[in-house]
């Protein structure tokens, strides 16, 4: 039996049935199968559709024989820690029995990890739910179904039991999730709008930083963004992104590797002067603009899913951060004082 764990938005497991085993129902198997795992989570993977056999959704009792090929779906992985309840305050843009989503600020980590144990968006939303039940009458605690980087600041859903995390695990999964970020990044694009696609994946020399590899490599996953201008700066340029998928780190890995790091992006080079001109006043300029957004620019704007209950579409927008809208005014003052001596003026496609 072969069996891959993947790095995804949530627990993915995919294996192939052994020649020798017997027919037995899909949830005795599976449970038998993977560690830390309930039937109940299992059964509920199955009616949300998010236990394929040789790619077809299938119910707990569906038989498995030899040479399935199973792909499961889970929540994540189970907790390695207590998570400590948190009064952190949250700015909700959108709750109910399901579904909760976030406005979050940069600086806020998501879940707790090595490093992180107490602070994050988890803890907050552990405190958020005290006393509150689902409705099997189950404590409500937060399911995540993805996740935004540290120092991004934007919206982020999560759910509330298990049968909405796996529904929306699935349109994660099927790609019919709809976000769009807005970056600042730094250079003049050259062209107005295109698309990204590589792999991305860990970086074989530094585990901490992700990279793209070929699309043809063996190395990391498909990782697709769709972008376009929405205002040009002269040696910044304002970008809308949509994900087709949710790869770590994706817009800011995808970003530097074509030579536009995001702007003030620490981790991937952004937090140099890479375009513009050697004058002092200049530079003092750039160091302004980094203090005002001490961090990669990058908001996650809007987000559009089917509610897994109701099943109709949501669509949520949020505002730029005060930062953003900061350094994004520095930066049309600068081009349009500045630049328009060159001829080379601000140009808007809002």
């Amino acid at each position: 039996m072969q069996i891959e764990e993947k790095d995804e938005l949530y627990e993915h497991y995919k294996f192939t049935v052994d020649r020798g085993q017997a027919l037995m129902r899909i949830d005795k198997y599976l449970l038998n199968l993977i560690q830390n795992t309930s039937r109940n989570k299992i059964q509920n993977a199955a009616k949300s559709g998010c236990i394929l056999v040789n790619e077809t959704p299938e119910k707990q009792n569906y038989r498995v024989k030899p040479g399935d090929q199973i792909t499961i779906l889970m929540p994540n992985p189970p907790r390695e820690f207590e998570i400590i309840a948190e009064n952190i305050s949250l700015e909700i843009i959108f709750e109910d029995e399901d579904v909760i989503v976030i406005n979050k600020p940069s600086g806020l980590v998501v879940h707790p990890a090595y490093g992180n144990y107490t602070g994050t968006l988890v803890n907050a939303l552990t405190y958020h739910f005290q006393g509150k039940t689902n409705k099997r009458g189950e404590p409500v605690r937060p399911l995540l179904v993805h996740r935004i980087d540290k120092n991004t600041s934007g919206l982020i859903l999560v759910t509330k039991n298990e049968e909405a995390q796996m529904k929306i695990a699935r349109e994660f999964y099927e790609h019919t999730i709809e976000r769009k970020y807005l970056a600042l990044v730094w250079g003049n694009l050259d062209e107005n709008m295109g698309i990204i696609s590589t792999k991305i994946g860990r970086n074989l020399k530094d585990r901490l930083v992700m990279t793209t590899f070929s699309n043809d490599s063996e190395h990391g996953k498909n990782a697709v963004t769709h972008w376009k201008v929405l205002e040009r700066f002269g040696y910044v340029t304002l970008i809308e992104c949509q994900l087709e998928t949710g790869r770590t780190h994706q817009i800011r890995v995808h970003f530097k590797s074509i030579g536009h790091p995001l702007f003030n992006d620490e981790t991937y080079g952004g937090d140099q002067i890479i375009k513009g001109t050697t004058f002092t006043k200049y530079k003092q300029f750039v160091k302004n603009c980094f203090e005002l957004i001490p961090r990669q620019a990058l908001h996650a704007k809007q987000l559009g899913f089917v509610h897994p209950s109701t099943g109709k579409s949501l669509f949520f927008d949020s505002d730029l951060p005060h930062d953003f809208t900061a350094v994004l005014e520095k930066w049309r003052n600068y081009a349009y004082h500045k630049l328009s001596e060159t001829d080379c003026h601000p140009i808007s496609l809002l």
